[in-house]
């Protein structure tokens, strides 16, 4: 079944890029839709493969000309959005379609496409979020306090939505968080092959142990949790 949405949120520093990458490699038929943003490329970032970077300028005309299916301007600084172009090309490839979207994007899409298979990507721990944050900075020669611990707040903030997605994966160990996706991938095509227990595990309305674990080192409270013995739909 081809015309999927997927829609993969995480904070920054999650490992997300790297997973996406290690599922496409595994499922057929997974187009990635790459961002616009007004955002100066860092390290070895090239336009048209991580971003296409362009003006604020040009950002603004697209928003004005509807060329966009989600928009959001990030730490009141940069903007990043998907172009509606994207949705096209997959369909007329045949091919399901990941999109790589904040918090705020996601909440736009949910709304316009509430077909859409929403999925969030959580670190272990933000102590753990810290350390690849500050392994991040430094391969990219751009340590900065102020940005590190922005983007860890940012981090609590993005974590207290999880419950507006369908699943949900811890990305601790990465051979697992990439089984678990392929799951969901295949699973939301209708294909069992096995994979139809791992997907429900990662419905965050089944709240499993490591998710529950996840969320509890960023201090969401239980209030926040569903009953362990009443997992829905």
């Amino acid at each position: 079944m081809a015309g999927i949405l997927f829609i993969i949120s995480a904070p920054s520093g999650s490992g997300k890029s790297t997973l996406v990458a290690q599922v496409r490699t595994l499922v057929e038929g997974l187009d990635f839709s790459i961002s616009y943003t007004t955002r100066a490329p860092r390290g070895s970032e090239t336009d048209g493969r991580e971003y296409h970077f362009t003006s604020r300028e040009n950002f603004q005309r697209m928003i004005a000309d509807k060329e966009f299916l989600e928009w959001a301007e990030v730490f009141g600084k940069d903007y990043y959005g998907t172009a509606l172009s994207a949705l096209d090309h997959a369909r007329a490839a045949g091919k399901d379609l990941l999109l790589d979207i904040d918090v705020q994007g996601a909440k736009q899409v949910m709304q316009r496409m509430p077909e859409a298979v929403s999925i969030f990507i959580l670190p272990p721990s933000p102590q753990v979020l810290e350390m690849r944050l500050r392994n991040r900075s430094e391969a990219e020669h751009m340590t900065s306090e102020d940005v590190i611990e922005r983007r860890l707040q940012q981090a609590r903030n993005e974590v207290e939505k999880v419950w507006e997605y369908k699943y949900a994966l811890v990305n601790d160990v990465l051979d697992q968080a990439t089984a678990e996706m392929r799951a969901i991938v295949l699973a939301e095509r209708g294909i069992s092959d096995g994979v139809t227990a791992m997907a429900a595990s990662c419905r965050t309305t089944t709240a499993s142990l490591r998710l529950r674990a996840a969320l509890h080192s960023f201090s969401v409270g239980a209030a926040a949790l569903p009953p362990m013995d009443c997992p829905r739909a």
